[in-house]
């Protein structure tokens, strides 16, 4: 089964302009979000996707904008947790006269293929979002209208989801799960008359539009040319906001809950400061790029110079891109290959080494190797996210506890032992981890309404009870 999680975009003009422009702009300014496909809608034709990133095609854009035009349209860029990058898998899909794009994770899937009929694929070859699509439209069918058929639907589904949605019949839809665990924002573009929906404010920015507000957990918005109508199809009131995207995923200059991403990453630095005040450091670096505001603040609480000790060579073919959304190993290896280190900054000192995430430990060993080939004296590493020691159901790619570097293969370790396990494995001379609390009061999110599931192995959030699959288990289910 093929699971994802992405960007989407979903724009309507009452001013009949074009979008296709914008939708572009916007699908790019989400790149950060999947950089394997991407592709977009418009209503009666079959949707338009390609192989790679955005930007890649932008020889195509002119013809794109021509043929494609319309004043109503969604776009989605792809990340998948599991399975191959092809056109196939690439989003939008298009299910009788709905045009569907997705961001999460359906955990139940093949459960939720069961209710659909008539069906031409197996769940070992379709993707969690033509399922789903499926049984909506077969609901729709059935209701009549598709917020009647969502408030079925939730119930059916567990796991992680924000779509759009585009009808033949001209409207663009938005719906974002009950619990908020992905991201989606509403905005406003009045020079054209323009609503917007997309997984990130950053979207809204690149084509000028403001932000209006996030959609609410358990929402749906429909965009026409009756302007903008929304109504909730879920009222639960739990929340379990992804912490993974305020540490991580989402981009720097984005809003989440009202909340700067950057901003958020600085203070996440300060209290990561507080926690491990290492003062006897030469200099804190961050690994690039998303740990840099997080390395800036914790420099500037324990008053140590910030500097960049590495940088990566955005000349390289893979050098510019993200490994941790690279779904193969040796793709991973090349990114983090052209990580360079600057032997004039590191040189026979103590450094701080502050990044976001220690997942599979890949970026982790290449990085301190580096450092070590660079000359530093004495290597620090601490990490603004907690130690990962669980798959995640709800759309981010840790799919086996195998891959995870805090893996024991059943053995009872202590956390300090995991932690210990870990420092030996990626060769740092110290490791210090983030904890829940201190990260949930950096972001300024109570710590239950944030999902903490890949850390705690606690997934009531999701209401399922895990099947934790070997990785031979999950390639054999592709």
């Amino acid at each position: 089964m093929v699971k994802e999680n992405c960007g989407v975009v979903g724009i309507f003009s009452n001013g009949d302009t074009n979008v296709i422009p914008m939708v572009l702009d916007a699908l790019r300014a989400l790149q950060h979000r999947g950089q394997e496909a991407w592709g977009l809608a418009i209503p009666n034709r079959a949707p338009l996707k390609r192989i790679g990133l955005v930007s890649a095609s932008s020889n195509e854009f002119k013809k794109i904008t021509e043929e494609y035009a319309s004043h109503s349209a969604i776009g989605h860029v792809r990340y998948s947790t599991v399975g191959k990058s092809d056109l196939e898998n690439a989003q939008p899909l298009k299910v009788k006269d709905l045009c569907v794009a997705h961001n999460g994770t359906i955990s139940n899937v093949e459960e939720l293929s069961n209710l659909v009929g008539g069906c031409t694929f197996t769940p070992q070859n379709a993707s969690d979002t033509l399922v789903a699509a499926q049984r909506l439209v077969s609901l729709i069918t059935e209701k009549g209208k598709l917020g009647s058929a969502l408030s079925i639907l939730k119930n059916e589904m567990v796991g992680s989801y924000c779509f759009t949605f585009l009808s033949d019949a001209d409207a663009v839809y938005a719906a974002r799960d009950p619990k908020g665990f992905r991201p989606m924002v509403l905005g406003y573009k009045e020079q054209d008359s323009v609503n917007i929906v997309a997984s990130e404010s950053s979207a809204l920015s690149a084509i000028g539009a403001k932000l209006v507000r996030d959609v609410r957990p358990g929402e749906l918005i429909k965009l026409s040319a009756a302007g903008l109508e929304t109504e909730m199809f879920s009222e639960e009131k739990k929340r379990a906001h992804c912490s993974f995207e305020f540490t991580y995923f989402a981009q720097p200059s984005s809003k989440m809950e009202g909340t700067n991403i950057y901003l958020a990453r600085k203070r996440i630095g300060q209290f990561l400061a507080k926690k491990y005040p290492l003062k006897d450091a030469d200099a804190v670096i961050p690994v690039p790029d998303s740990a840099r505001p997080a390395a800036l603040g914790y420099a500037q609480e324990l008053g140590i110079p910030f500097d960049e000790g590495l940088l990566k060579d955005r000349y390289s073919k893979k050098g510019p891109l993200r490994s941790f959304i690279e779904p193969h190993q040796a793709d991973r290896i090349e990114i983090n290959r052209w990580i360079i280190p600057i032997q004039e900054i590191i040189e026979g000192k103590h450094v701080i080494v502050v990044d976001d995430s220690l997942v599979r430990g890949t970026s982790s060993r290449a990085i301190i190797k580096a450092l070590r080939k660079g000359g530093a004296r004495k290597i620090t590493l601490v990490i603004t996210y907690p130690p990962i020691k669980f798959p995640c159901f709800a759309g981010i790619d840790f799919p086996s506890q195998e891959e995870l570097a805090t893996y024991t293969d059943g053995k009872d370790y202590s956390d300090e032992q995991i932690i210990e396990k870990v420092r030996n494995d990626i060769g740092a001379d110290f490791l210090g981890y983030n904890d829940p609390e201190n990260l949930a009061r950096a972001i300024g999110i109570p710590v239950d309404s944030m999902c903490f599931t890949c850390t705690t192995g606690n997934y009531s959030s999701l209401g399922i009870k895990p099947i934790f699959k070997t990785l031979t288990q999950l390639e054999d289910s592709k």
